[in-house]
């Protein structure tokens, strides 16, 4: 697989668009820099990789526009060192992003197609999550809680209750609410039992599916 000049160029303008439209973390910006997100698209589609736009990968499912993984990731408020929990694996693109920013990595991937070759690409590329899982992204993973941050990459119909608890106090949960148009929302745990509620618009998301198996 190849990185070359062009790659590089294309991400560089990819950059400088997600600036133009208020993503202002420089952790971020870097880790979108440094990725070649072409590497997570079939090698036809090349061209499309640096277009701020959304893209289908397999088992009808997409990678996230790259606005959209780096707005969820400029929320979580991270820092290196911290854990963070991501509902829906998907093409490892947002995975990839969280390690580059030297997170440690719990990803949860329900559709197995994927799972299965997301589980050996990333490794192959040289980004390895703590733990990749195949299962319910609504159920988290409790066993592995508290988390600093929890990113679902999947519109959900409502908020998992499981995730909430397993957020750190001072943990953020980033999910994408609703069923046609998902408001990205922010959870902010306070206390044991308090969170903050934060809204940041409209986008558009495939479902979070539950555990059909």
């Amino acid at each position: 697989m190849k990185d070359t000049f062009t790659h590089k160029g294309m991400r560089k303008k990819l950059v400088d668009t997600l600036r133009k439209k208020g993503i202002t973390n420089e952790e971020v910006l870097k880790a979108i820099q440094n990725i070649p997100r072409h590497w997570f698209m079939d090698s036809g589609f090349v061209d499309h990789a640096y277009v701020d736009k959304a893209f289908p990968i397999a088992a009808e499912q997409t990678i996230s526009q790259p606005y959209t993984v780096a707005r969820q990731t400029e929320l979580l408020e991270i820092t290196a060192g911290d854990t963070v929990l991501e509902i829906g694996t998907g093409s490892g693109y947002q995975s990839a992003v969280l390690l580059e920013m030297g997170v440690t990595v719990y990803t949860i991937e329900r559709q197995n197609e994927l799972f299965k070759k997301t589980s050996l690409f990333l490794p192959k590329i040289g980004y390895r999550p703590k733990k990749m899982v195949f299962g319910d992204g609504y159920k988290g993973l409790p066993e592995f809680a508290p988390f600093n941050g929890i990113v679902v990459t999947a519109g959900a119909p409502f908020v998992p209750k499981p995730l909430l608890a397993q957020l750190k106090i001072g943990g953020r949960l980033v999910i994408p609410v609703g069923e046609e148009v998902q408001i990205m929302t922010v959870f902010t745990r306070t206390s044991g039992t308090h969170f903050e509620k934060a809204e940041h618009g409209e986008f558009r998301f495939v479902p979070l599916l539950e555990d059909k198996n």
